[in-house]
């Protein structure tokens, strides 16, 4: 055991376990005033690790001073290069551990391996193959914290554990390919095609891959490349499509979506996507504004940037493959109150009723018209629109609950706004009893509407009687 003198030791905690067939292996970890003392014995080597932020300290080193102040590497590159000590490593996948558990024989691995090892229907650990009693994976605390250290040592953040252990995991070989093809998209025209190909496919078939652009700081603006350098991203529309179908296919990663929408060229790429392409890619942008935009700080990035207009534009073009993603899109973004006012001024009210009146995706586009109705310009401009009467025919003739909710929600709205339109409504309570059925079996929400509404028509009537 190598000696180390150690001053106001605070508390310390021993770890006795296999270290893989090379005898015992014993970690003694003691904690100096927040700087972490690790003596590490085996059968075959001895080492002293001192996690201090400053020096890694061996029996074969000299002491080696870490500089802080350098830009962090890509993590992939960054492994390569370091010497990760083997009690780090995972047995099964050789690689660095991101959530290290114990199994039931004393062994740690990496979480997702050897849960994929048992999935697989495996029930002895792959160390020593003795049948495992039970297959409960505890968290080896201690190693994580070690290995966190480690990392923070030489300057590369641990990914995050991976959250669905169904989406697989990447390993040293994937990452070796993907960076490969990640490098021909700065070669020549046709080895990018070629590579832009295989990525969209990779990170369409496989939701592992996704994870690795986490990982490099150099991957997004690799894959990027071709767009960002050519004066029109539409100039060659097939690599165009496949790149930016690479994007979409990211950003469903939750992982990614903050990473990629706060990356200074995606927004603008894919908002420039949505007006030049092929309708696939046109539509690929689309989804990808409306996945990146479940993040809250997106939408209000997204809307700023000028997104809207060219949805809009998507959505007024009609075409089927297209609009569906550019009205998920709009609903999304109009969810930040700020997003509306910018949405009635791109022209979305005229766009938006127009195709309900054709009964082109009503469900879905009311759902964006009843959010859209609490801005005061939408009801102005619903009123002169002619919205009322398309609203009464719907609540009147729809099978569905929640577009008459939508439906007398924005005819409140229109209603209280411009009491001139009472008289619509008026005509149509005579003839057909519109309102005051929806009173009685609509939903709650419906209901609530239709009798609010309901009393200021009464209370129209009564004013006009008395005067």
């Amino acid at each position: 055991m190598v000696a180390i003198w150690v001053s106001k030791c605070v508390e310390f905690y021993v770890a006795i376990g296999a270290d893989g067939g090379n005898g015992v292996l014993v970690v003694v970890v003691l904690a100096v005033e927040g700087i972490y003392c690790v003596i590490v014995e085996t059968a075959i080597e001895k080492c002293v690790h001192r996690f201090s932020g400053e020096m890694v300290l061996n029996s074969n080193d000299d002491l080696n001073l870490n500089n802080n102040n350098k830009k962090k590497p890509s993590l992939s590159s960054l492994f390569d290069q370091l010497d990760i000590p083997d009690e780090f490593r995972c047995p099964i996948s050789k690689e660095i551990m991101k959530d290290p558990v114990v199994l039931a024989t004393g062994q740690t691995y990496d979480r997702p391996f050897i849960y994929k090892w048992l999935k697989d229907g495996h029930r002895t650990c792959p160390q020593t193959q003795q049948v495992l009693s039970h297959t409960v994976l505890t968290p080896n605390h201690l190693v994580r914290e070690l290995i966190a250290q480690w990392c923070k040592d030489h300057g590369i953040q641990l990914p995050p554990p991976v959250k669905d252990l169904d989406d697989g995991v990447i390993t040293d070989a994937d990452r070796h390919h993907l960076n490969s093809l990640l490098d021909k998209l700065s070669s020549t025209l046709s080895e990018q095609k070629q590579a832009a190909r295989e990525i969209r496919l990779l990170t369409k078939r496989m939701p592992s891959f996704r994870s690795f652009f986490g990982e490099s700081n150099d991957a997004i603006p690799q894959l990027i490349n071709p767009l960002s350098l050519s004066g029109k991203p539409d100039d060659h529309p097939d690599l165009q499509e496949d790149l930016i179908t690479v994007i979409l296919n990211l950003s469903i990663h939750d992982n990614n979506k903050q990473l990629i929408g706060e990356h200074p060229l995606i927004i603008p790429l894919l908002i420039e996507s949505l007006r030049r392409g092929t309708i696939d890619t046109r539509s690929n942008a689309a989804a990808a504004l409306f996945t990146l935009s479940a993040l809250d700080s997106n939408k209000v990035l997204i809307g700023k940037s000028g997104a809207l207009k060219p949805l809009i534009d998507l959505l007024d073009e009609g075409h089927p493959l297209a609009m569906k993603d550019a009205a998920s899109a709009i609903f999304n973004l109009c969810v930040v109150v700020e997003n509306r006012g910018r949405a009635v001024r791109d022209g979305a009210i005229r766009v938006i009723l127009k195709k309900i009146m054709d009964g082109i995706l009503v469900d879905e586009l009311l759902s964006i018209l009843a959010i859209l109705a609490t801005h005061q310009m939408a009801v102005e401009e619903l009123g002169e629109l002619g919205a009322v009467n398309c609203l009464l025919v719907i609540i009147r003739g729809s099978t569905c609950e929640r577009n008459k909710e939508n439906c007398i929600a924005i005819l409140y709205l229109i209603c209280i706004n411009n009491r001139t339109k009472l008289k619509e409504v008026r005509e149509e309570e005579k003839a057909y009893c519109t309102i005051s059925k929806l009173s009685e079996h609509g939903t709650s929400r419906a209901k609530r509407k239709a009798n609010s509404l309901l009393d200021r028509l009464y209370r129209g009537i009564n004013l006009t009687h008395t005067a």
